[in-house]
């Protein structure tokens, strides 16, 4: 005999539970209507819970007031809802795809998809008269099916206009995920669900679970990421920190405004090094002189940063020697950051006996496509 909920009055029958908030008295199964056979969610709200309180049923009230008028394929449908012994149930259209708090990897032009599907919601929301606010923008109020079809869910939280539907004496909402005046209880803005999708964008780009999200945040409440993205687009890097800049008036104003800011930005972009010459040969004119040439290494490739690094490469017929200081050779810059540099080749000739030839190779090593080149 199955313990789930018996809702055969009701004319489903519950497949199995998709998740459950047990102190908050709320449980989502997914069920069968038994009339048509459809696939539906069922989010029920059990109000006799000890724990459970009157702004429990504004929730649900609230939810049912947002999702009524909506009609979006990247929102599932309002179906109806009921009243039960113990509180209430509503009903949403199934969607199977899995929320992004379920393991995953996305490669980062499918997490820019992921990012316009996002956006395109949140236009239509932001559409609406008068506009709405989702607030509880995360991971896991996010699915994505197989095709990357995104669509946003849980609207419990939401806010229609100057209207707050989930009354609450303090802030409402996930940690990490929250801007900062939701999470102050200040006025709210189209700007302030773009901070939840930063966030989440972010989490997805770093392999960061949206549990784990304090580990990118600051003691300021600032997500530092940058550097855990080193093969990323500056374009996209700057569009994510404006996403979840901590004042609403840095971010973008919209979502409009933010999407059509990324739809021409290009996720991955790998530099080019390029070097003046691909060797270099140096003749002494008497002994002890002391040889130096210059090597170019630059980038052109747009909205990148070359880093690079050199090294003498051993060679069996030298004492041992550090990557930079060789016993006749000498590497003036080891590091390269930016689009272009120098690098400074001395020859020692002293150290040297006259009349021989010396063959090296100095490596270098970038984050470009080819990573050693020598």
């Amino acid at each position: 005999m199955s313990n789930f909920l018996d809702l055969s009055s009701h004319d489903f029958k519950v497949i199995r539970e998709l998740g459950h908030n047990r102190a908050g008295g709320r449980v989502t199964y997914l069920a069968r209507n038994q009339v048509n056979h459809q696939l539906v969610v069922i989010k029920q709200f059990q109000f006799a819970q000890r724990n459970s309180n009157w702004s429990d049923y504004e929730t649900i009230e609230g939810e049912i007031q947002v999702l009524r008028g909506l009609n979006h394929p990247g929102i599932p449908r309002y179906l109806g809802s009921f009243q039960t012994t113990r509180g209430c149930c509503l009903i949403q259209e199934y969607k199977h795809a899995p929320s992004l708090a379920v393991p995953r990897s996305f490669d980062p032009e499918e997490i820019k998809q992921i990012a316009v599907g996002l956006l395109n919601i949140l236009v239509y929301l932001q559409h609406r008269i008068p506009p709405i606010i989702h607030r509880d923008i995360k991971p896991e109020n996010i699915l994505v099916d197989e095709t990357i079809n995104v669509f946003l869910v849980d609207f419990g939280l939401a806010r229609i206009g100057d209207s707050e539907l989930a009354v609450s004496s303090v802030a409402k909402g996930t940690i990490g995920f929250m801007a900062p005046e939701q999470l102050f209880d200040k006025a709210l803005s189209k700007a302030s669900d773009l901070y939840g999708l930063g966030a989440t964008l972010i989490c997805l780009l770093t392999g960061t679970p949206s549990t784990t999200i304090n580990t990118l945040i600051d003691e300021d409440y600032c997500l530092n990421f940058q550097h855990r993205l080193p093969q990323v687009s500056l374009s996209w890097l700057e569009w994510l920190k404006r996403m979840v800049e901590l004042k609403h008036k840095d971010r973008f104003p919209d979502a409009e405004t933010a999407l059509e800011a990324l739809k021409p930005i290009y996720v991955i972009r790998i530099p080019e090094a390029k070097l003046s010459q691909p060797y270099l040969e140096l003749r002494a004119k008497k002994l002890g002189e002391k040889l130096t040439k210059t090597i170019t290494i630059c980038n052109t490739v747009p909205d990148t940063a070359l880093e690079s690094r050199w090294q003498i490469a051993p060679h069996v017929s030298d004492p041992p020697h550090t990557p930079y200081f060789h016993d006749w050779i000498r590497l003036d810059t080891a590091d390269v950051n930016g689009n272009q540099g120098l690098c400074h080749i001395t020859i020692d000739t002293s150290k040297l006996m006259a009349d021989q030839t010396y063959e090296r190779e100095v490596l270098i090593h970038t984050n470009a496509e080819h990573s050693t080149q020598g």
